[in-house]
């Protein structure tokens, strides 16, 4: 039998204190202790994925190597530790029922009345440990999405009851909690705290350490009030004091001493000390930037920033990689025409023109793109930010003026963006776009081999339109090449000119696979062309 341990990350008080992000930091201290670590998502919601959700809804969602349409959660914790996360790492309710009720279809629970306990507790507790069975891992950490007390985490909290239970000293809980602080009276009120553990104890669950976010430091009586009235030992009460950047998290887990509780309380060694020097030399350097860019964000979710998460903290990982600091100018794209485009964008170091699904501000989108050709302005497209530039091209350089995707205007007479052949009868919208990694053979002498140092590259996807390879002879004599292309189906990858300073578009989400650890060589060499733009600007 396996000896991985499982590690429990609950929420209490209100959503958005940062559980996803305490989880990584726990897993980080404890892969830089030697350990083997993993993290997965328990998501509430009946969705069978966030894949068919608005961003409104879920902000961004997240692809994995095997395209699984997941959870932000999951890039943090890509990011934070260099590896690689499947659909095993995200679970939600819809695929916990989904999977039960198949099981009843079958005949699997041989005529037993189907119900929450045991049958959906014991899927529950079957997925999490899925991760876990093969022994490749020390320890498998496991968020659980919402609040304690929220009635569709009700069936998780009972199976984290259940897996203590039957595991005794291989499972341990760590319970996320709000320590306000009130300016009227100049205090930290602890009982928010209390009320969410006492909620947490009538579901059967004691938790074994108290994360407190705070944005004032808990002094040593705070703490051992909220070990008193919370029954755990004063050392397993944990300050999470408000981080400048998400990247300081691990090192401030590491000065409360997160990691030691933890081995302590599984009885797993201590030693060695977990190195973190990189990490430091990476935080050290994004607080520290030698200069700064601008860089403009054009999308249609532009005002929520969880909607291009990923991309956000590409630049975070490229800009230390360049000594620099990224300000991202974030600009609606519906914002834009071609009378404002060069108020908008003037003085801008680089344009990044983002994914996205639907007709809504694909013109701005396009204007801001035929800005960025024509000024020299360095560009990325990613998927249809990349689809935006070939029209753009068509339409302004071939001159192919009715030129679109066909996403967009089904009746153009140009289409250069068309839909897949495979996606032409799909009528199930979940799950059923090209996902997750493909190869991609780069061109000899392109700017992408350049970038990538490589002949064969494979990057995530997720989308149902592609480049018309009609159309390709056409691009490739007036000046945008193909420097991409799946070797198996001969679709376009990636789009560039290379007369220009630097433009390139994407079929693919270079974003998904930029960690601390490894920037993605896009990025890096994107904000590299925008720090030269700015030093020719200065000069």
């Amino acid at each position: 039998m396996s000896d991985t341990k499982y590690i429990f990350v609950t929420g209490g008080v209100t959503s958005s204190l940062g559980k996803g992000i305490i989880s990584a930091s726990l897993a980080k201290l404890l892969q830089a202790r030697g350990y083997q670590v993993t993290i997965q998502k328990l998501d509430p919601y009946i969705n069978i994925d966030p894949g068919t959700m608005n961003p409104y809804e879920h902000g961004e969602c997240y692809v994995t190597n095997d395209g699984a349409e997941t959870d932000l959660d999951l890039g943090h914790y890509e990011r934070f530790l260099n590896i690689t996360t499947s659909q095993a790492n995200n679970i939600t309710t819809g695929r916990v029922y989904q999977s039960v009720i198949n099981k009843e279809r079958e005949g699997v629970y041989l005529g037993k009345t189907v119900q929450v306990i045991p049958h959906i507790t014991d899927e529950i507790k079957r997925s999490v440990k899925l991760l876990g069975d093969d022994g490749e891992f020390d320890f498998v950490i496991t968020e659980i999405g919402g609040t304690v007390g929220d009635i569709e985490s009700l069936p998780y909290i009972e199976a984290v009851r259940q897996m203590k239970w039957e595991m005794k000293d291989r499972c341990l809980v760590i319970h996320l909690t709000l320590i306000p602080y009130l300016a009227a009276s100049g205090e930290l009120k602890t009982k928010p705290t209390q009320h969410s553990v006492k909620t947490f104890l009538e579901a059967g669950v004691q938790p074994d350490i108290l994360v407190c976010r705070t944005e004032r430091h808990l002094d040593d009586d705070i703490k051992r009030k909220i070990a008193l009235f919370c029954n755990v030992s004063k050392e397993a009460v944990i300050e999470s004091i408000d981080a400048d950047t998400i990247y300081e998290v691990p090192l401030l887990m590491k000065e409360e001493e997160l990691d030691k509780v933890v081995l302590s309380r599984l009885s797993m060694p201590l030693s060695p000390e977990p190195d973190l020097d990189g990490w430091r030399a990476f935080v050290d350097k994004l607080k520290n930037p030698k200069r700064e860019v601008r860089i403009g964000l054009i999308g249609k979710y532009v005002e929520l920033k969880d909607a291009y998460k990923s991309i956000a903290e590409s630049f975070i990982h490229a800009a230390v990689s360049n000594d620099c600091a990224v300000e991202l100018v974030r600009i609606h794209s519906e914002s834009i025409n071609e009378d404002n485009v060069t108020e908008l964008l003037e003085g801008l170091n680089g344009v990044l023109v983002a994914p996205g699904f639907g007709e809504r501000g694909v013109e701005g989108k396009i204007a801001a793109i035929k800005y960025a050709r024509e000024n020299g302005v360095p560009f990325l497209g990613i998927c249809l930010g990349m689809q935006c530039a070939v029209i753009e091209f068509a339409r302004n350089v071939l001159g192919l003026e009715d030129a679109h995707s066909t996403e967009i205007n089904p009746e153009t007479k140009n289409p250069v963006i068309d839909i897949m052949e495979a996606q032409k009868k799909v009528t199930i919208k979940g799950g059923t776009m090209r996902l997750g990694v493909y190869d991609c053979k780069l061109a000899d002498g392109s700017r992408a081999k350049a970038t990538y140092q490589e002949d064969m590259i494979n990057e995530r996807h997720r989308h149902r339109f592609e480049f018309n390879n009609e159309y390709l002879a056409d691009f490739e004599k007036s000046g945008m090449q193909a420097s991409g292309i799946n070797p198996d189906t001969g679709l376009v990858e990636i789009m560039e000119i290379q007369e220009h300073p630097w433009f390139v578009g994407v079929q693919y989400h270079p974003e998904y696979k930029s960690t601390v650890a490894n920037p993605h060589p896009f990025f890096v060499n994107f904000v590299k062309a925008a720090v030269e733009l700015s030093e020719t600007v200065a000069n």
